[in-house]
C-alpha cells in the first residue's frame, strides 16, 4: 500500500464509539477558534476608538476589559479542548492496541512463521504512539488551525478583498512545491518506522534466548548486528528528518513572505490614508493567523503522515486473516466421558515452506476411546505435526481427522482446544505466581484443586520450599526454576485442566531419572479414564502405551505392542537397540 493520510480512515471504526466526545470537543475547538478569530477585531475597536482623543479612561477600560474577555474564553475552550482530544487520544489508542493483539492471538502458526514477535511488538508500542500523537493532539491543533485559516481568510475578504487576492496568488504557490515534498517524507517515513521495526524484532529474538548467545560468547557478535540495524534505521530516519526540514523551513519562509507582503500593502494603504491605524493592525493580525496556521497546517500534515504510515501497518495485522477459522455453523462432538475416539482417513498435510516434501503421508488409523497410543520415529518423521493437526494449528491438505465421527475441520477451534490438555516438549511458563501458571487452562479451580493437581505432578514438594509458596513469582519465562520443575508445572496445569484428551510431547524430557519416576507414575494415573497421545524417546514412557505407532517420513510403517514391535524386527526395534545401547554405555 502507498502511505497516504487517507490511511488513517482504518481508525474510523475506533472513532465511531466516542461519536459525543468528538462532537464535543468540535464544539470546544470551533469556540476556541472563534475567541481567537475575535481578538484581531476586538484590538481594532481598542486602537481606532479606544486611543482616540474623544475616548474617555473609562472607555479606555471597557475595551481592555473586552480584550481580557476574549483571553478568559480563549484559556477555558482551549483548556476544554485540550482535555478532550488528550481523552480521546488516550482512548482511541488503548482500543487499536487491545484490538490488534487480541487479533494476533487468533492467528495461526503460519503467521508466526513470517511475523516476528519483535515485529508485532514494535506496531504495537511505537506505532501507536504515533497515532495517539496524531489523534489526541495533531488532528485537533490541525482542524483548529485551519479554522483559523479559513476565518482569516474569511475576515481579510471581509476587511480587505484587494490585500486577500494578492495573499492569495502567494498562497497557491506555496502549496504545490509542499504536497511535493510531503510525498517524500511519507516515503521516508513509512521506510523509518519498518527499519526501527527490524531492529525490535532482532533485540527481541536475541534476548528471548540470552543463554544461548552467552554460552556461544556471542554478545560482541549480537551486539554489531543489532548496531547495523540501528544504523540502517538511524540513516532512514536521518533521510527523512532532512526532507522534513526541508518542507519546515521552506513552509516557514514562504508564511513569512505572506505576513510580510500583507504588512506592506497595509502599510501603504495607511500612509495613503485609504484605511485606519486599527485596521492595519487588524489585517496585520489576520495575515499572522494567516501564516501561522499555515505553517502549523505543514508541521500536522508531517506528524499525519508518519501516523498514516503507522495506521498501515496496524490495519495490515488487524486485517490479516487466519487459515484456521472456525466454521459458520459448528458441530458439536460428544466427548464422552470415558475418551474419544480419534480416526486418521489419508492424511496427507506438508508445510507451505515446504511443498515438495509431505509431513504427513497418507496417515490412516483408529486410537480408541481410552487407549494411550505412543508416537515414535526418528526426527522429522512427523511426530509433532500429528499433534498440530489434532490441535488444528495446522489443517491438512487432503485426508480427513475425525473425533467421534465429528471432523475437527467442522468444530468450533475453541470446544475442541477446551477438550484437549497439551504438555509441551518445552515447557512455557509465563510471569506471574505459581498458583497462576497451574490455573491457566483453568482460571475458575479453587487453590484446594490447584494443590491436588501439583501433588499428582510431583510438584508440590519443590513449589513449597520456593519463597513464597504458591504465591512466589516465577520471574520470566520461568527463569527461577529448573527445567524439570517447569516440567512439572506444565504437567500439573494439564491434569488440572482434566480434559478428555491428552497430548504429551516429550513431557519428561527435562527430567532426572527420580524425578522421571515419579512423575511418570502421576502420568499413568492422568492417562486413565482418557484417550492419551504420547510423543516418546524413552522405552520406560513408552513401554506403558496400549499401542505403539511407528511413524517414518510421515508414514505409519508400524503398529503393536512393546513386545510385538521388538519380535518383529522393524525400525521400532532398531530404534530401541539404539535407546539400550546408550543408556549401557552411559
Amino acid at each position: 500500500m502507498t502511505s497516504n493520510p487517507r490511511s488513517l480512515s482504518g481508525l474510523l471504526p475506533f472513532l465511531k464509539p466516542y461519536r459525543w466526545p468528538l462532537v464535543l470537543a468540535g464544539v470546544f475547538l470551533l469556540l476556541a477558534a472563534g475567541a481567537t478569530l475575535a481578538f484581531p477585531w476586538v484590538l481594532k475597536q481598542l486602537i481606532d476608538q479606544g486611543l482616540s482623543q474623544a475616548s474617555s479612561a473609562q472607555d479606555l477600560a471597557l475595551h481592555f476589559a473586552e480584550l481580557f474577555g476574549v483571553a478568559a474564553a480563549l484559556a477555558v475552550f482551549s483548556a476544554a479542548r485540550y482535555y478532550m482530544v488528550s481523552w480521546l487520544g488516550e482512548r482511541i489508542t488503548t482500543d487499536v492496541r487491545n484490538a490488534v493483539y487480541s487479533h494476533v492471538l487468533h492467528q495461526s502458526p503460519a503467521f508466526f512463521e513470517t511475523t516476528q514477535s519483535g515485529e508485532v511488538l514494535s506496531r504495537l508500542t511505537n506505532d501507536t504512539t504515533l497515532v495517539q500523537t496524531v489523534v489526541g493532539s495533531s488532528l485537533s491543533m490541525g482542524l483548529r488551525n485551519l479554522v483559523m485559516g479559513v476565518g482569516a481568510v474569511a475576515m481579510l475578504v471581509w476587511t480587505n478583498p484587494m490585500l486577500m487576492l494578492q495573499v492569495m496568488a502567494v498562497l497557491v504557490l506555496v502549496v504545490l512545491p509542499s504536497v511535493f515534498l510531503g510525498r517524500r517524507v511519507r516515503r521516508l517515513s513509512r521506510a523509518s518506522q519498518d527499519r526501527v521495526a527490524d531492529a525490535s524484532a532482532l533485540a527481541s529474538e536475541v534476548l528471548n534466548a540470552i543463554p544461548v548467545v552467552q554460552s556461544y560468547t556471542a554478545e560482541g557478535r549480537e551486539a554489531r548486528r543489532f548496531t547495523d540495524s540501528t544504523a540502517q534505521a538511524l540513516m532512514t530516519a536521518l533521510r527523512r528528518i532532512r526532507a522534513r526540514a526541508f518542507l519546515v523551513a521552506f513552509i516557514i519562509m514562504a508564511s513569512s513572505a505572506v505576513l510580510l507582503w500583507g504588512l506592506y500593502m497595509g502599510t501603504l494603504s495607511v500612509r495613503a490614508g485609504t484605511s485606519t491605524a486599527g485596521e492595519l493592525g487588524q489585517t496585520v493580525v489576520y495575515v499572522i493567523m494567516l501564516a501561522s496556521a499555515f505553517a502549523l497546517l505543514g508541521e500536522v500534515y508531517g506528524d499525519m503522515l508518519r501516523a498514516a504510515g503507522a495506521t498501515e501497518r496496524l490495519m495490515e495485522l488487524l486485517h490479516s486473516r487466519s487459515a484456521l477459522t472456525s466454521p459458520a455453523q459448528p458441530v458439536a462432538a460428544p466427548w464422552p466421558a470415558g475418551g474419544s475416539t480419534i480416526t486418521l482417513d489419508a492424511l496427507n498435510f506438508h508445510y507451505p515452506s515446504r511443498r515438495e516434501r509431505l509431513a504427513i503421508d497418507h496417515l490412516s488409523g483408529t486410537i480408541q476411546a481410552g487407549q494411550t497410543v505412543a508416537v515414535v520415529g526418528p526426527s522429522g518423521a512427523g511426530k509433532t505435526t500429528l499433534l498440530d493437526l489434532l490441535m488444528r494449528f495446522q489443517s491438512p491438505q487432503s485426508g480427513r481427522l475425525l473425533i467421534d465421527g465429528v471432523s475437527v475441520d467442522e468444530m468450533a477451534l475453541e470446544d475442541l482446544r477446551q477438550h484437549i490438555a497439551l504438555v509441551p516438549q518445552a515447557p512455557v511458563i509465563f510471569s506471574g505466581t505459581v498458583i497462576d501458571n497451574i490455573r491457566y487452562g483453568r482460571p475458575e479451580a479453587s487453590l484446594q484443586e490447584v494443590q491436588a493437581a501439583a501433588r499428582a505432578a510431583y510438584a508440590e514438594e519443590f513449589i513449597q520450599d520456593l519463597p513464597q509458596g504458591y504465591d512466589t513469582d516465577l520471574g520470566d519465562r520461568g527463569v527461577r526454576l529448573s527445567g524439570g520443575q517447569r516440567q512439572r508445572i506444565a504437567i500439573a496445569r494439564a491434569m488440572l485442566k482434566n480434559a478428555p484428551l491428552l497430548l504429551l510431547d516429550e513431557a519428561t524430557s527435562a527430567l532426572d531419572a527420580q524425578s522421571e519416576h515419579m512423575v511418570q507414575a502421576a502420568l499413568d494415573q492422568a492417562m486413565s479414564g482418557r484417550t492419551t497421545l504420547v510423543i516418546a524417546h524413552r522405552l520406560a514412557t513408552v513401554q506403558r502405551a496400549d499401542v505403539i505407532w511407528v511413524l517414518d517420513r510421515g508414514r505409519l510403517v508400524e503398529q503393536g505392542t512393546h513386545a510385538q514391535l521388538l519380535a518383529r524386527g522393524g525400525l521400532y526395534a532398531s530404534l530401541a537397540a539404539l535407546q539400550f545401547t546408550a543408556a549401557a554405555s552411559a
